[in-house]
């Protein structure tokens, strides 16, 4: 899973952004000044707002960049400053990418995707899961070592059932961070692309229902603890 450090002394903004990375299967910790950004533990991804209360992030940005354990880590630039002369000077100061506020999710995770290609080699990428192998990068899955073309929601449907192999995935988690709503009326396109999975990766009781919660790929880890019990009385196939 792709760390992301968020460092934005707005808390409520911090909030929000923080929540909806999550639901797009990142892993998100979060810091409100300079100081706690610099002794925080390195991340794959550092989004930096620029006006913290201790230190400005262009001078963050240059300290990050002298430290090794940083190295390797995207700084994306994250500021209600739009002017020309911010934006290269905070590209200047080691930014890979400015992005300026007010912005939309989805354009900042394409520019994160986009920014860990330039920046690492395929760290994280992989994933695996019993039979299962993914490839965030590529988007390329195979089961049992043959290839599965999957459509790009079956892909995302998968990966978020591969991030929690054996434990039980609710059918609203999977409504969020798939199609990016959680209106029930999406429930009957969650079913068919479920269908559509089993029968693509062809192996029985692979991904498995639990009755009024949601699924799980019955492979890895056992189900999470507040839902075993249970679980292990209702999994049944669809």
């Amino acid at each position: 899973m792709i760390k992301v450090l968020l460092v934005e002394d707005d808390v409520r903004l911090a909030d929000a952004l923080a929540g909806a990375l999550e639901a797009h299967g990142y892993e998100v910790a979060q810091v409100r000044t300079a100081g706690d950004a610099l002794a925080a533990t390195p991340a794959d991804v550092v989004l930096l707002d620029l006006g913290l209360p201790d230190m400005d992030g262009i001078d963050l940005c240059r300290a990050l960049r002298e430290r090794q354990d940083f190295g390797d880590t995207a700084i994306i630039m994250v500021t209600a400053r739009g002017r020309q002369r911010d934006r290269v000077l905070g590209l200047r100061s080691g930014a890979d990418d400015y992005v300026v506020k007010p912005l939309a999710i989805e354009e900042l995770c394409a520019r994160m995707e986009a920014v860990l290609r330039r920046t690492r080699k395929r760290v994280g990428t992989a994933l695996s899961a019993g039979p299962l192998r993914a490839d965030t990068s590529t988007r390329t899955v195979t089961c049992e070592g043959r290839p599965v073309d999957l459509t790009r929601k079956e892909f995302d449907l998968l990966v978020a059932l591969i991030r929690e192999a054996g434990g039980v995935v609710s059918r609203e988690h999977l409504l969020l961070r798939v199609w990016q709503t959680s209106w029930p009326g999406t429930l009957r396109t969650l079913e068919v692309h479920i269908g559509t999975l089993r029968s693509k990766l062809g192996v029985p009781r692979l991904i498995q229902t639990v009755r009024g919660v949601g699924y799980r790929l019955a492979v890895g880890a056992p189900a999470d603890g507040r839902h075993a019990a249970a679980a292990a009385a209702r999994v049944s196939r669809t």
